[in-house]
């Protein structure tokens, strides 16, 4: 990729200009607003695995409303013993197990090729990692500087998200102590990758990848809230895969360990954070 230099110089810019124009005035948020009464009942419904529906959203609140969604999380195998949410947690189970067991074959490709090189330059993981940050932080500010309390109650619960799914991840990095693929040589093998690697749940790579995670909490909660301006979440997801992807490209992460923590963001913005506010 000989115009990665370029890319990198305008590609971050250009999505924050986006996001500022993307940020909709009140009355097509009080539109919107008003349609989403219309399936609240539904909603209600959806979300009846979650407490404290309908609660509201701030800094102040913030704290309280994190500790609300650990309850739900860490009770979620109650859900399951009384006989909900079986068939998509063993689809979920169901196709990260069958990554993982193709990530010995499936990862080595990466890891001897130099074809994504200036990909992994525009999307490293300080580049990514300062991009996923500031798109929230962005949008508050927006919303602080437009009075817009729906700007910033989006980047406030895309910070509980990502915050969500990072406690999740602590003890299963922990555990499970995964090697990154770029710890290989060559094509490996790279079959004893699961408890042979560093079990410091806050160093690079493990089960699952908090990138990934990260990049689809912000994105679904974005995606969904601003769902009325058609273009925004084909140009969130596309912006997730791709961070997504590089952590594959770069042998950050094997892909069972991104497409989980993909599942994971979007599973917690989707059917923990948001069916609270909807």
């Amino acid at each position: 990729m000989p115009n990665s230099k370029r890319i990198a110089e305008h590609f971050f810019p250009a999505v924050f200009s986006l996001l500022a124009l993307s940020s909709p005035c009140r009355a097509q948020q009080d539109s919107l607003n008003s349609a989403n009464t219309n399936t609240r009942a539904a909603s209600q419904s959806h979300a009846a695995c979650c407490s404290d529906i309908g609660r509201s959203i701030s800094l102040r609140e913030f704290p309280g409303n994190f500790l609300a969604d650990q309850k739900d999380i860490w009770l979620f195998p109650t859900q399951i013993a009384k006989g909900k949410h079986i068939w998509p947690t063993v689809g979920i189970l169901g196709v990260t197990t069958t990554f993982v067991a193709t990530d010995a074959h499936s990862a080595p490709p990466f890891r001897t090729t130099n074809d994504f090189s200036g990909f992994n330059r525009v999307f490293s993981s300080g580049n990514t990692a300062a991009f996923m940050a500031a798109v929230p932080a962005v949008m508050y500010a927006i919303g602080w500087y437009r009075k817009d309390s729906y700007a910033q109650g989006t980047a406030l619960l895309a910070g509980e998200t990502v915050a969500d799914g990072f406690l999740l991840d602590i003890p299963l990095k922990a555990i499970s102590g995964r090697r990154q693929p770029l710890t290989y040589a060559g094509d490996g093998p790279y079959t004893d990758s699961f408890f042979n690697g560093n079990h410091n749940p806050f160093h690079s790579g493990g089960f699952y990848s908090e990138h990934a995670m990260a990049a689809m909490s912000v994105t679904t909660v974005i995606a969904r809230r601003y769902r009325s301006h058609r273009w925004v979440p084909f140009v969130a997801y596309g912006l997730a895969g791709a961070i997504s992807f590089s952590r594959i490209t770069r042998s950050d992460h094997f892909p069972g360990d991104v497409v989980l923590g993909g599942t994971m963001g979007f599973v917690l913005a989707r059917y923990v954070v948001l069916p609270q506010r909807e």
